[in-house]
């Protein structure tokens, strides 16, 4: 729980009171690794944030292929960005995860109760979005190589805690192709 008051201190201020409301309104999960916290049809009207482990969004393409979009590794908040509607993806623990859960409505609840809570949060998911734009624009304008080198620089810690073939599918490459990729570049 800590990991969580100090993260959402990085991004503004909160008085004992607050974090101890904070505090009751959530709920700890545990995730064992393989495991899904959402599939798609779900709803998913949660905040999520990451204690432990690695979370993995993915999808099938028309191609019934199964496509890695996303990572969620530790310290990071995480909600659906579509309030009301069902999940389309998956949401898998590709290790075993701790999590701390948040309702929409507890979530609510802190937003009309501590006054700088929508600022802090707005921070927080604007920092998430930004990094998530940089990370996923790599994927369209650099070749295959460039793509892993610039995974491992903005996950330095996933590259040997999740599956090649996760990395490969997140890379849009063939398992084989980042293995030839790793050789090469050590």
């Amino acid at each position: 729980m800590e990991e969580l008051i100090n993260y959402l201190l990085l991004f503004g201020n909160l008085n004992q009171q607050q974090i101890e409301l904070i505090k009751n309104r959530t709920t700890e999960l545990q995730l064992k690794k393989d495991e899904y916290f959402i599939e798609p049809g779900k709803m998913f009207n949660h905040v999520v944030f990451t204690l432990e482990g690695i979370l993995r969004i993915s999808y099938y393409n028309n191609k019934g292929e199964e496509i890695t979009k996303y990572f969620v590794d530790e310290n990071r908040l995480m909600t659906n960005p579509y309030k009301g509607e069902p999940m389309t993806e998956y949401i898998q623990a590709i290790t075993n995860c701790k999590l701390i859960v948040f309702s929409q409505k507890d979530w609510n609840d802190l937003s009309n109760t501590i006054v700088s809570w929508d600022t802090i949060t707005d921070k927080i998911f604007q920092k998430a979005l930004v990094e998530k734009l940089d990370r996923r624009s790599s994927l369209v304008s650099e070749d295959a190589t460039t793509r892993y080198l610039t995974f491992l620089e903005k996950f330095p810690t996933l590259a040997n805690r999740v599956p090649l073939a996760y990395i490969a599918s997140y890379l849009g490459i063939t398992q084989q192709s980042l293995s030839r990729i790793r050789k090469n570049i050590r």
